[in-house]
């Protein structure tokens, strides 16, 4: 197999509430929505994709009425932001007021971060640890 350096990544995930799920990771964290659809029929659904403009990744969050499977997230799902530095207290709480609840990941994440479960309950880690030392 070949790729680049950076290959782009997508995290796909359902959602029981696609605009609950919206408000966490755009008010809460800052993504921006970079594409929305709307289910044209049978075997299609909802679908936002979040993320920064010019990061190599993004999250794609399904849901709507032909959602076919439910959310099942695990307490290993983890969602990792590598900061570099301190989480700041005003981002974790607007997760919070964005639907978010903190909960504990267990003594590693809890040592290097901070954990918040997004509405469907994956969970968020905000890890104060940079990539190249975690």
């Amino acid at each position: 197999m070949t790729s680049t350096a950076s290959p782009h990544l997508r995290i796909a995930r359902p959602s029981r509430d696609l605009g609950a799920a919206e408000r966490f990771w755009v008010d809460g964290l800052g993504l921006s929505v970079l594409y929305r659809g709307e289910a044209a029929g049978p075997g299609e659904h909802d679908l936002v994709m979040l993320g920064w403009p010019e990061a190599a990744w993004h999250l794609e969050l399904v849901g709507g009425e032909h959602l076919t499977v439910a959310p099942r997230p695990t307490e290993e799902d983890l969602f990792v932001l590598y900061l570099d530095g301190p989480v700041e207290a005003d981002l974790v709480t607007r997760l919070e007021r964005a639907g978010g609840t903190r909960v504990s990941a267990g003594p590693y994440w809890d040592r290097w971060g901070v954990t918040v479960a997004d509405p469907d309950g994956y969970r968020l880690v905000l890890s104060t640890r940079g990539w190249s030392n975690a």
